[in-house]
C-alpha cells in the first residue's frame, strides 16, 4: 500500500514504526486480510457445495472453520481498539437481520472452535437386549451434523464483503493520517527506527 503522493517505486529503506497511530494501521490490515480470507473460503465453499456429488466434507468443514475464526477476530478486543463493531455492521446493511446472522456466525465459531467438543458428531453409549431383555452387548450411535449450507455460506460472504469496503476505506484514511505524521519528522529521527527486512523472496526453478 502506498500514501497519496508516495512514490510507487520499490523503497529503499524500510523502517518500523511505533506508536498508536501506527499500531492502528496494522490492526486495520490485519482485520481486512481476515475478510478477505473470508470471502476467499466462501468462493470455495459455494463451489465446493454446488458438485453434482456429494461434497466432501472434510474440504467443507475446514473452509468452512477458517472462515469462522477469521470472522470472529474482525470483532475481538484489538490492542488498538478499531476492529469491527455491531454499529459497523449496522452502517454497512442497514436493512435486514444482519446482527442476527452475526450472532449466528460467532455461536457457530464456539461449536467449531470448541477445546473438548466434536463439532462433527455427537456420540451415544447404550446397552443392546435380546428377546429376553438380557444385555447382549453395548452399542455405540452417533449422529452426524449436517454441513454448512449454500445459503449460510453466501450471506457471510456478502456481510465479508461488505465489512471489507468499510475497513478498506479506513485504511486509506488513517494511512495518510500516518504519512502526514512522518513528513514533519525529522531524517535524523526517522534513521533511528529498526530497520524491516523488506526483501522479496525468489522462487527456485
Amino acid at each position: 500500500m502506498t500514501t497519496d503522493g508516495a512514490s510507487s517505486a520499490p523503497a529503499a529503506v524500510v523502517r518500523r514504526l511505533e506508536g498508536p497511530g501506527a499500531a492502528a494501521l496494522a490492526e486495520l490490515v490485519e482485520t481486512f486480510e481476515d475478510l478477505q480470507t473470508v470471502l476467499r473460503c466462501c468462493e470455495r465453499l459455494v463451489t465446493e457445495l454446488a458438485v453434482d456429488a456429494e461434497a466432501d466434507a472434510v474440504v467443507v468443514e475446514a473452509l468452512w472453520t477458517m472462515a469462522l475464526l477469521s470472522y470472529a477476530r474482525c470483532f475481538a478486543s484489538g490492542e488498538a481498539g478499531v476492529r469491527l463493531t455491531d454499529e459497523d455492521l449496522s452502517a454497512t446493511q442497514p436493512s435486514g437481520d444482519v446482527l442476527e446472522w452475526h450472532q449466528l456466525l460467532l455461536q457457530l465459531r464456539d461449536h467449531h472452535a470448541h477445546p473438548v467438543a466434536n463439532p462433527r458428531e455427537q456420540f451415544s453409549v447404550g446397552v443392546a437386549q435380546d428377546d429376553d431383555g438380557a444385555a447382549s452387548g453395548v452399542a455405540i450411535t452417533s449422529a452426524r451434523q449436517p454441513l454448512v449450507d449454500d445459503l449460510t455460506v453466501r450471506q457471510t460472504g456478502a456481510i465479508a464483503y461488505a465489512l471489507s469496503g468499510l475497513v478498506n476505506n479506513r485504511i486509506e484514511s488513517r494511512q495518510g493520517e500516518v504519512f502526514e505524521e512522518l513528513k514533519k519528522t525529522p531524517r535524523e529521527e526517522l534513521e533511528k527506527l529498526v530497520q524491516l527486512d523488506v526483501t522479496t523472496p525468489t522462487t527456485g526453478a
